[in-house]
């Protein structure tokens, strides 16, 4: 075996901990391959002979690579997660069919990385999200992580503790209890199927956040509030001609269909004490065509 195979194996033992690290940081599925690519390509322009820590080292490089995509992205208006008026780009969803994840799955949704809490990153600073995402998620010390930003350890921490903050005021910690979760969400659409309104109310905490990317020719706001949030279930199911159990980014969710089999939606679920405070629903066409759902009656 050549060196460069020997590297290339040495990079295929830890592809999918850099997806996952990569989909933290971006929210997309396409712009996570494209940061391990990058980070492939740095790897072969490297001299690691000295490095003793292969995986640590790739792990803060993509973390440079994928700073300097959050650092592009911001600069550019048209693809902002989050504009002026309240609408929204929700990140990408991973879906797979109820029966559960294969491995490859579960160690890019490894301690559940829910939609909801990746809506909150997007709205971090590049820096904030890197030191996050790093160190809380990857326990990646705060002295290896200030090269990548150009900052001084101390300052690194800061930035992780401020984001921690607002990840822990916007994104509380999901139920643990998916078979409860999963019974919720199916009440939910049991309701919202036969226009149940005191029953969604019920489900729904009273703060209740829903959140819906149609794609840039559908936009839609964010909406508040169980009454406003149940109303609009109730109008969408009218439009959903069937709707199967999935998981998404690992947890309890749904993916809606027409009649003939195309899928409308993904609606990702945050039950937090027993009640729905976070519903966000992908219903952009281009990107679930993207997914890969295909006409069946289960996703992934």
């Amino acid at each position: 075996m050549s060196e460069k195979e020997a590297l290339a194996r040495r990079f295929e033992e830890h592809r999918t901990h850099l997806r996952a690290v990569a989909y933290r940081m971006l929210g997309s599925l396409s712009e996570s391959e494209d940061a391990v690519q990058e980070t492939w390509i740095r790897l072969n322009r490297s001299d690691v002979t000295g490095v003793e820590n292969l995986g640590g080292w790739l792990t803060t490089v993509i973390g440079r690579v994928c700073l300097d995509m959050l650092r592009s992205r911001a600069t550019r208006a048209e693809e902002s997660l989050h504009d002026r008026d309240g609408l929204v780009r929700l990140p990408d969803p991973v879906v797979t069919g109820p029966a559960g994840m294969n491995p490859e799955h579960e160690i890019l949704m490894a301690d559940s990385v829910g939609i909801a809490l990746l809506v909150v990153l997007d709205t971090l600073a590049p820096a904030e999200r890197v030191a996050f995402v790093l160190h809380d998620l990857f326990a990646v010390p705060f002295d290896e992580i200030a090269p990548v930003l150009g900052r001084t350890a101390a300052t690194t921490r800061q930035l992780a503790s401020r984001a921690r903050r607002r990840v822990q005021g916007a994104a509380p910690a999901p139920d643990p209890d998916l078979v409860r979760t999963r019974e919720i969400v199916d009440a939910f659409l049991a309701a919202a199927r036969g226009g149940d309104l005191g029953a969604l109310l019920d489900l729904l905490d009273p703060e209740v956040v829903a959140r819906s990317d149609g794609g840039a020719l559908r936009p839609s706001p964010v909406r508040r509030g169980a009454q406003d949030v149940a109303s609009q279930a109730i109008m969408f199911a009218r439009f959903a001609e069937a709707a199967y159990p999935a998981l998404v980014n690992g947890i309890p969710g749904v993916v809606s269909r027409s009649a003939d089999g195309a899928p409308l939606s993904v609606m990702a679920f945050t039950v937090r004490d027993g009640r729905i405070v976070a519903l966000d629903i992908l219903t952009d066409p281009d990107r679930l065509a993207r997914l890969g759902l295909g006409t069946g009656p289960e996703a992934g």
